[in-house]
């Protein structure tokens, strides 16, 4: 197999390159063709990127909401009058609009920017330039992808202006309260859930598209020499990304379509003997679990679909950065497949209080505890990559080096978690919003982070300012820790409540609820900081080092890596390279070796030289 895939790489990569000459010479592409509705992956990633940062924006605004009302419930803020109109009369957010906005902020961060933002973004980045490719192996899928992820963003942004409001049933859409279309029980019931349902359909199309992509590319266009076992950690984890969301999305969308069945058709999937202002309803027959099962086949792979790439992404900027081999790099691929086999046995560790029979739970508790051992792997091999390593403390070091100690911190106490007992008194407590925000979110987002540092110079062939980027790291790093450790000793507070001004109980929480509100809004201005510093740099950042050779293209390769994207010239080339793809003689991690600091993929084995196996 992999002999037949390096010789149609190989040919696919010379009659490519013909063909792009030749249509440069009779066929100038317009704007909208280079920028808009392009076919190149590197003008794609950039589009996922934006509109990634652009729904980041928006989620961490609506958690800062959220956050003011949680931390003053019994304070107004005028201003927000003036911007949320009669969501916010008299300056205090309704308690409609406060489940609508914990609704939009999980699914924006979790879907749009943690999915859509990340895989989108380097996936199509770095799966054709580390592997050898000229792009994608369907470049009008992959534009379509990123269309329906477009379209599946402005439909889930119109909700935001319906007179009734977005959804507003939580994030997981859970019957039998998004099941009904009656806004006199819950204004986000009605059209706003709805175009929920319809962005999200739009989105795992989009997923779906871009996984397939992925996947092809990476199983036939690697160029000549690059076996699988040569290929860097980021291909293994994005491969094993694509497949993960290929199986489990299409769960999600038969479980939305048969709630939309319910809504609007009046069929009985999930809905049983209704009464609704003390009138019985005629739906017989459905149960609500069955959605739960249906929503966590995806739900909980969907956690491995966002951390997988950004573990991919620090196993790289740490290996580059430490300036040694990736340690263990077999046992990394291992674990990354062990995750994602065991990833589809763990579900209903999220259903323990639904009434599960607890023999059955149990073999859940098994599997879910079983995770962790390739989780761990993976924390032991990145410190074993850093350790003794002449580290260098960039931006993206720093992010990477963040991402490892928020795992490790989120980790622990899913271990708790993962223990029925324990989680059936700790269930829709702020206990779990600590633990996945922690591991899940605030982890990944330091992946990205450190993805986007250090790829920049591929992106636009300038550098981020350094001094921009300490600060964003520092404060989000202490703010990410201020926000959710704290969390960790709110046991008995439930998630969800609009204030907890009216039960005394809670008064002992006041003091540490608004610390957190002080915290998460300290952050999203740090957030603002990356963004200032993203696009100023893209016109005025620091250029890389480059040299010219005879081909009259600049080539550069600012952290000194060995993996292929830096062999590529640095202007705009669709097609990546100018003459043959490079070939690859060596694994990708061979720093601080024969002598030298860095060897790249495509310089041939010395006489004598031993390849790593």
């Amino acid at each position: 197999m992999s002999a037949h895939t390096t010789t149609t790489a190989d040919v696919h990569g010379h009659v490519d390159t013909d063909h792009i000459h030749g249509h440069e010479h009779h066929h100038e592409p317009t704007w909208l063709e280079t920028y808009v509705f392009s076919t190149d992956h590197k003008t794609i990633a950039k589009q996922f990127l934006i509109t990634g940062m652009f729904w980041g924006i928006v989620g961490g605004l609506l958690s800062v909401l959220f956050r003011l009302q949680l931390g003053w419930p019994n304070d107004t803020f005028p201003f927000l009058e003036s911007f949320l109109g009669k969501w916010a009369e008299g300056g205090k957010i309704s308690n409609e609009f406060y489940l609508a906005m914990v609704t939009m902020h999980g699914t924006i961060l979790v879907f749009f920017v943690l999915t859509g933002g990340l895989s989108g973004t380097f996936a199509n980045l770095l799966i054709p330039y580390q592997i050898g490719a000229r792009d994608m192996a369907s470049g009008f899928i992959n534009m379509l992808s990123y269309w329906f992820f477009f379209a599946a963003s402005v439909v889930l942004f119109i909700s935001f202006f319906l007179q009734t409001g977005p959804a507003s049933g939580g994030w997981t859409a859970y019957p039998p309260l998004n099941g009904l279309r009656d806004i006199s029980i819950n204004k986000g019931s009605g059209l706003g859930f709805d175009m929920w349902a319809l962005a999200m359909t739009f989105f795992i199309v989009s997923s779906l598209l871009g996984g397939l992509n992925y996947v092809a590319t990476i199983l036939n266009l690697r160029t000549k020499g690059m076996s699988m076992m040569k290929l860097p950690l980021t291909i293994w984890a994005f491969m094993f990304t694509a497949i993960l969301g290929i199986l489990s999305f299409p769960a999600l969308l038969a479980g939305v379509a048969l709630l939309e069945f319910d809504r609007l058709l009046g069929t009985s999937f999930y809905l049983n003997m209704i009464v609704v202002n003390g009138h019985l309803l005629d739906y017989r027959g459905g149960s609500p679990i069955l959605y739960q099962h249906l929503f966590w086949f995806l739900g909980h792979p969907e956690v491995y679909i966002i951390i997988l790439p950004a573990m991919g992404i620090v196993s790289e900027v740490l290996s580059v950065h430490s300036r040694k081999p990736i340690f263990g790099y077999r046992a990394m691929v291992v674990s990354i497949m062990a995750i994602v086999v065991i990833s589809f046995l763990v579900w209903a560790h999220h259903m323990f209080v639904t009434g599960l029979n607890p023999n059955l739970a149990a073999v859940f508790v098994l599997f879910t505890l079983l995770i962790a051992v390739p989780s761990a792997i993976k924390v032991f091999n990145w410190i074993g990559t850093i350790w003794k390593g002449s580290v260098r403390l960039s931006v993206p070091m720093m992010f990477a080096i963040g991402f490892v100690s928020m795992f490790i911190s989120g980790g622990l106490t899913g271990l708790m978690l993962g223990n029925s007992p324990i989680d059936i008194q700790l269930h829709d407590t702020y206990f779990v919003v600590a633990h996945f925000h922690i591991v899940m979110g605030v982890a990944a987002f330091f992946g990205m982070f450190a993805g986007v540092y250090h790829w920049f110079p591929r992106f636009y062939g300038r550098f981020m300012n350094d001094t921009l980027g300490y600060i964003h790291f520092y404060v989000t790093l202490i703010g990410g820790y201020a926000i959710f450790f704290p969390m960790h000793f709110m046991t008995g507070l439930p998630r969800r409540y609009y204030t907890f001004a009216n039960f005394e109980t809670f008064n002992n929480f006041n003091f540490l609820t608004q610390f957190i509100s002080i915290a998460a809004i300290v952050v999203f201005i740090a957030q603002l900081i990356f963004v200032v510093n993203f696009f100023y740099s893209i016109f005025n950042g620091r250029k890389v080092d480059v040299e010219r050779t005879e081909d009259g293209h600049t080539y550069g390769n600012p952290w000194e890596g060995t993996t292929l994207e830096w062999t590529a010239p640095i202007e705009r080339i669709h097609g990546n390279w100018a003459g043959e793809i490079p070939a690859v003689h060596r694994w990708p991690y061979d720093y601080s070796v024969n002598d030298k600091p860095y060897i790249s993929q495509n310089t041939p084995l010395a006489p004598g030289e031993v390849e790593h196996t």
